[in-house]
């Protein structure tokens, strides 16, 4: 307990053991001992018998004034080293020398550790002594451990790898989370919301202003990336600068080159939109990329990977493509169009370029821009003339087609889009649309439609057609023509099927559903959230069948929902109709 005493002079318990042993008056001897070891203040002396007299042990009084003298030595220890006396850090560096054989002594260890959080280069020899004893590292200040973690990636690695395994599963279970709903959904947070969360401000805290420890940490998230492929590590990236921007830490972020281009994509992603002005700035930094300097491109790669950028650049190509039909023009005339999909392609290819080490920008496929989005934008209005037709006379239906679905198969970029026109025509509750198009996700490139992101975003987007399910065919296309056609070799999928019927269940074609509950029935060896999954959807049916949601007495009053609106002028039918189409 109290080890290190004797090496600075100062008695200690074993001292006085020894005294006491080897004297023949113990009184005189104890009375010498308390005047040797005690407070050094001639005055203090004689005021001492008053405290007796008011029956106040020795060790309490001693132990308030060490308490008080403690503090104002902390206290002193932080004003000299914001001070800016030139000499600062030699005090500092002499204290340390005096109290640090006191280390292992818990009254003193504040003092010690105080010293060593405020100097900027902690001794060699001091910083591998408080590495070598746990119970010593565990308690030094970030600010020690920056030092110690700077030169020993290794170790820097044991403490930041818990927290990136965390970060990744808090964004899977933001993308299995029972909540179903197209307001509230995985990329519902705001990019300075996201920047709230304790692995972030952990990092950054650990990083502080060590452009070094940033590196490493870059070089964690790309070699994770690599390894699994898992884009929640480029969020991450993006995330950790940004997060460094708001704190104003440019000791970094002057240093990292992609600090301004995600700085004004941070601000498109707020905005879901990349606006024109925003638009010319992302291209002028792609654009000044200088030869030599590459390397920059597998990092911004990285950003751009990050799926809220990407979210937010289709988000932006359809809104695009909507304004170039009402003013018939075709894709490959906008500088706009062509910018977005530039980036949407760096991003898309940021793993075949981190791992190739071949820094240069993919080739836009022409054909998607010649090819797909004309045939995209003909769908687009193809589906709009469909709506309007329905609501003519009965007269002949055009059939349609649809020519884009090879693309989904072949190509990255289009299959993106296309992923996002079918969430699309969702949210406009286009249920024809939706019923051609669901059956040409099956084949997508890399199965991109039986990802987590986009089976998240699909599920929250067919709330808006619960009243659909209730039809056969409808639930036929859903299920049978699209998510049961992967759900026994894609366990997510089989997952994010269960989250959407425990909201949905009761809207789905009775006998139906009772087929789908013995198809979904989970195989012996599979998760513990699937099971669970399929437990509450179990219990939350059995809990229906006692208690029945009251039927509703007017059919009619539901029509509303539909995308097709009943022409006031015709007799509101009472029967529920299901058109033939």
């Amino acid at each position: 307990m109290f080890a290190g005493l004797p090496e600075l002079g100062i008695s200690n318990g074993e001292d006085l053991k020894e005294t006491l042993t080897n004297c023949t008056e113990p009184l005189k001897a104890i009375d010498q001992f308390q005047m040797e070891n005690g407070i050094l203040l001639p005055t203090l002396q004689s005021a001492l018998p008053f405290l007796d007299l008011h029956g106040t042990p020795r060790l309490e009084f001693h132990q308030s004034v060490f308490d008080e003298l403690r503090e104002k030595l902390m206290e002193r220890v932080a004003v000299i080293a914001e001070g800016k006396e030139e000499d600062r850090y030699r005090k500092l560096e002499e204290l340390l020398e005096k109290s640090f054989p006191l280390v292992k002594m818990p009254s003193i260890q504040p003092v010690v550790m105080q010293v060593l959080k405020h100097l900027p280069k902690v001794p060699e020899k001091k910083l591998k002594m408080v590495m070598a004893d746990k119970e010593l590292y565990k308690v030094c200040a970030v600010e020690v451990k920056r030092q110690i973690w700077q030169d020993n990636q290794a170790l820097f690695g044991d403490e930041v790898s818990p927290l990136l395994k965390q970060y990744i599963v808090e964004k899977e279970a933001a993308l299995f989370s029972s909540d179903l709903s197209i307001l509230h959904n995985f990329f519902s947070p705001s990019p300075k919301t996201r920047r709230q969360g304790e692995v972030v401000l952990k990092l950054t805290q650990m990083i502080g202003k060590n452009v070094k420890l940033y590196d490493m940490v870059l070089q964690f998230l790309r070699t994770l990336f690599l390894r699994t492929r898992n884009v929640h590590y480029c969020t991450l990236r993006a995330e950790l600068l940004m997060s460094l921007h708001d704190l104003d830490i440019s000791e970094i972020c002057s240093v990292d080159p992609c600090h301004k281009f995600t700085w004004c994509l941070d601000a498109c992603i707020r905005e879901k939109f990349v606006d024109g002005k925003r638009a010319r700035e992302l291209q002028g930094f792609l654009d000044g990329v200088k030869k030599g300097q590459e390397q920059v491109l597998g990092d911004l790669s990285m950003i751009l990977c990050d799926p809220f950028a990407c979210n937010t650049l289709v988000l932006s190509i359809m809104r695009n493509l909507q304004e170039l039909l009402s003013q018939d023009t075709l894709p490959r005339d906008s500088p706009d169009l062509m910018l977005l999909l530039r980036m949407l392609s760096l991003g898309q290819g940021a793993w075949d370029m981190i791992d190739s080490q071949v820094f240069k920008e993919p080739r836009l496929d022409l054909e998607v821009v010649t090819r797909f989005l004309p045939a995209m934008m003909s769908v687009v209005v193809d589906d709009h003339t469909f709506t309007v037709e329905q609501k003519l006379p009965s007269e002949e239906k055009s059939s349609l087609s649809y020519p884009t679905t090879l693309y989904l198969q072949e190509n990255r970029v289009a299959c993106e889009m296309g992923l996002y026109y079918v969430l699309h025509i969702a949210k406009l509750r286009n249920k024809n649309a939706l019923q051609r198009l669901l059956p040409a996700l099956v084949e997508t490139y890399n199965d991109m439609a039986f990802g987590d992101i986009f089976l998240h975003l699909l599920t929250g987007h067919l709330t808006l057609l619960s009243d659909e399910f209730g039809s056969e065919e409808f639930c036929s296309v859903v299920f049978d023509g699209f998510l049961l056609t992967s759900f026994s070799s894609k366990e997510n999928v089989h997952r994010h099927t269960l989250r959407m019927l425990l909201h949905l269940h009761h809207k789905v074609f009775p006998s139906y559903m009772e087929t789908l509950m013995k198809t979904l029935d989970p195989p012996k060896q599979c998760s513990e959230p699937l099971k669970e999954l399929y437990t509450q959807l179990t219990e939350k049916m059995e809990a229906q069948k006692k208690s029945p949601p009251p039927t509703d007495e007017t059919p009619s009053l539901d029509l509303g929902l539909h995308p097709v609106t009943v022409p006031t002028t015709a007799s509101t039918p009472t029967t529920p109709h299901t058109s033939n189409h």
